[in-house]
């Protein structure tokens, strides 16, 4: 294995005219290129979604392999490809196992591999379970802010589920200029309710400490909140009565299946692709099912950004995203370039071989 000198940073990408080659970079090496970068990895992805939203990617369906012996558990291919000045190929394979919490492993793990744009060589293999964490984070916190102009701005949050989601969206708000006056917290699990709180207590990542109300209901919480954060591992909808929304609160609706087709229907909604979000019994693609038409769907979060939808302010407003594989390669790549920049990138020595057509 082979350290990269920061001199080299500038040939770290392969090309075409060169001899492949191939990195691995850990946890980490992604932790340090991302920690304290919050605005910048927004931009990143509002950017991405710019690129997206004018058809500069490929973002094929995901691919979810599942398993009748673990119904509960998954695996799911997330490939893509992203042009503009990123040109990157690539794939997310991120598992979700939530068997895992009770052994004191995190539900996810994930690995995503970039490849040449040129060449079509994988050259990085990244572990990717922070870097799917950042992205979504990233997203929910630009969806925030976008959704809430025009309104007045959120100063009540509150979070459904508590996981590690929560905390990464909770450190994007924070690090992109967000405060709260006070902060819901209701989740299944009376441990995960307690490392969040201890975490928010402890003035979250940065240093802001927060007042916290522990809610024994979703009801309650949703009531007390005018941003709300779904971060859970819900499979169906357990949220049902509109009447819990009817003070028009701002919903990132992250995890998908918390709520009802009834509230989808009362409500703005927003998407981050309409594709890939109506599918899979997902909370929209049963409000699809359930009127047979997806006239309940305002647009996706690139048409509010180039002004085309202008959200509600006498509704609820959901924003419900699917979760982009040009967004992981984004954050990726930047995260690549990043390690090759400060000397940090490990290639494999002879990782190719037998490059020569016929021997």
């Amino acid at each position: 294995m082979t350290a990269l000198p920061s001199s080299s940073a500038q040939t770290a990408t392969p090309r075409s005219t060169s001899t492949p080659t191939f990195a691995v970079i850990s946890g980490a090496q992604v932790q340090r290129a991302l920690e304290g970068r919050e605005k910048e990895i927004v931009e990143l992805v509002e950017a991405t979604y710019r690129l997206h939203g004018t058809g500069d990617s490929v973002n094929p369906p995901s691919y979810f392999l599942r398993f009748p012996d673990r119904p509960t558990a998954r695996i799911i291919a997330l490939p893509a490809s992203i042009g503009g000045p990123l040109r990157v190929d690539g794939l997310k394979w991120i598992s979700s196992f939530p068997g895992n919490v009770t052994a004191g492993l995190p539900r996810a793990s994930a690995v995503l591999v970039l490849n040449d744009h040129d060449t079509g060589y994988p050259f990085a293999c990244l572990e990717s379970s922070i870097i799917s964490a950042t992205r979504t984070a990233a997203s929910a916190a630009l969806a925030a802010d976008r959704l809430s102009r025009g309104r007045p701005r959120p100063t009540r949050i509150g979070f459904v589920g508590t996981g590690l989601i929560a905390r990464y969206i909770h450190t994007f708000l924070a690090g992109t200029g967000w405060t709260f006056d006070t902060v819901g917290v209701h989740d299944l699990s009376a441990d995960s309710t307690a490392g969040f709180c201890g975490y928010l207590r402890q003035g979250g990542s940065h240093g802001h400490a927060e007042q916290v109300t522990v809610h024994d209901s979703p009801e309650k919480l949703i009531r007390a909140s005018d941003l709300v954060v779904f971060a859970t591992v819900a499979g169906e909808p357990h949220v049902t009565d509109p009447a819990w929304f009817a003070h028009n609160p701002l919903v990132l609706h992250v995890s998908l299946r918390d709520l009802a087709p009834e509230i989808l229907l009362a409500s703005a909604n927003i998407v981050d692709d309409v594709e890939h979000c109506l599918k899979a019994n997902t909370s929209p693609h049963l409000a699809e099912q359930l009127t047979g038409s997806r006239a309940f769907l305002d647009g996706t979060l690139h048409d509010v950004m180039t002004g085309r939808v202008t959200p509600p302010t006498d509704r609820p407003v959901i924003f419900s995203p699917f979760g982009l594989g040009v967004l992981d390669l984004a954050v990726g790549k930047y995260v690549y370039d990043e390690a090759a920049r400060t000397g940090d990138l490990r290639l494999i020595d002879d990782f190719f071989h037998d490059l020569r057509r016929y021997g």
